[in-house]
């Protein structure tokens, strides 16, 4: 029988309606919760604990680091064969990269939550954390860095992002799909995920920001964040990695001052690459010398931006650490 470590830690699988805001709000505790996931014992010994139980939007990066502290000391002193934390779905995706980047085990850590309260029919609180136990307690799932298991499918935190506001199987990987299912309480994985890039860090640099580009952007909320003391600044450029030209002299006015600028596509799919040469183009601003983020959302590179500033001091390691082996034939023009 394995052992499995529940770290309760809030959001919408933690939450009822109160009747007089008519609105959810944290109401259950761990204990509560667990009682709804009937025959588990059958599965694994299930030792819980409760972190904390804020909505998902109150997560701060301060919070994850605490969050992180915590798990690695439960995974130090009690030994588990796997560890599942819950999570508010807001923010899920940014926590469960964090982890991954910076928790070098090869035990399961699963991370699962709930789109719907426990006032809702529906509720899929229990079912989901049924299935990331089961996910964590099977030796299938060693090695394979951070999961996500919600709706019965398996998906790489480094991979996954929230597609949808309210659907059950919100969670998707673009592109590439999920890793497996949990399919009549077992799991069943199609495809792995070898590539992990894994530094641990005691504190984390948190001076990130990230912008979204829109027709006729100007350089000005660039020079702004430049002024007000960021270190980093990741862009969602439009399509292959392209900014309107108005912006290039707030690229270059960070760039001029040693700050990191990250660039990712605001597309759902598909990843940056110096497609372009024209003023704001991809190849002429990765010229300029911005790094580029491949396929992550703007939410994961700003959280891998902040990892890597806690880690490297020399700007080249971290292009290195964002671009290994993904832009080879550009190197030599960076």
């Amino acid at each position: 029988m394995k052992k499995i470590v529940v770290i309760f830690n809030g959001g919408t699988i933690s939450m009822k309606v109160d009747p007089k805001i008519k609105a959810a709000v944290p109401s259950l505790t761990g204990e509560e919760i667990m009682h709804m996931v009937t025959g588990i014992e059958k599965h694994a010994e299930v030792i819980s604990y409760n972190f904390s139980s804020f909505p998902s939007p109150h997560m701060t990066m301060e919070k994850m680091m605490d969050l992180r502290k915590f798990t690695l000391n439960i995974i130090k002193e009690d030994k588990p064969d796997g560890v599942v934390i819950t999570h508010g779905t807001d923010t899920l995706e940014e926590t469960a990269f964090l982890f991954d980047l910076t928790i070098d085990t090869q035990i399961p850590i699963v991370f699962t939550g709930a789109m719907r309260s426990g006032s809702e029919l529906g509720y899929d609180g229990p079912s989901n954390l049924a299935q990331s136990i089961v996910t964590a307690s099977s030796a299938e799932s060693r090695n394979r860095g951070v999961l996500v298991c919600l709706n019965g499918e398996l998906n790489a935190a480094q991979e996954v992002t929230k597609t949808n506001s309210l659907s059950l199987n919100a969670f998707r990987t673009p592109s590439f799909g999920p890793l497996g299912i949990v399919d009549n309480n077992r799991v069943i994985y199609y495809r792995s995920n070898d590539v992990r890039q894994v530094h641990n860090i005691e504190q984390l640099v948190t001076d990130v920001d990230l912008i979204k580009t829109v027709a006729g952007m100007d350089s000005s909320y660039l020079k702004f964040l430049v002024d007000k003391g960021s270190k980093g600044i990741v862009i969602e450029a439009f399509g292959r990695g392209n900014v309107p030209p108005q912006m290039v002299e707030g690229i270059r006015y960070a760039l001029s001052r040693n700050i990191h600028v990250v660039i990712v596509s605001r597309c759902y799919e598909g990843r940056v690459y110096g497609s372009y040469g024209y003023e704001g183009g991809g190849k002429h601003l990765r010229n300029m010398g911005v790094i580029f983020g491949d396929s992550l959302p703007g939410q994961k590179a700003r959280i891998k931006l902040m990892v890597a500033l806690s880690i490297y001091k020399d700007p080249l390691d971290v292009r290195e650490w964002f671009e290994k082996d993904l832009y080879l034939e550009d190197t030599d023009n960076a």
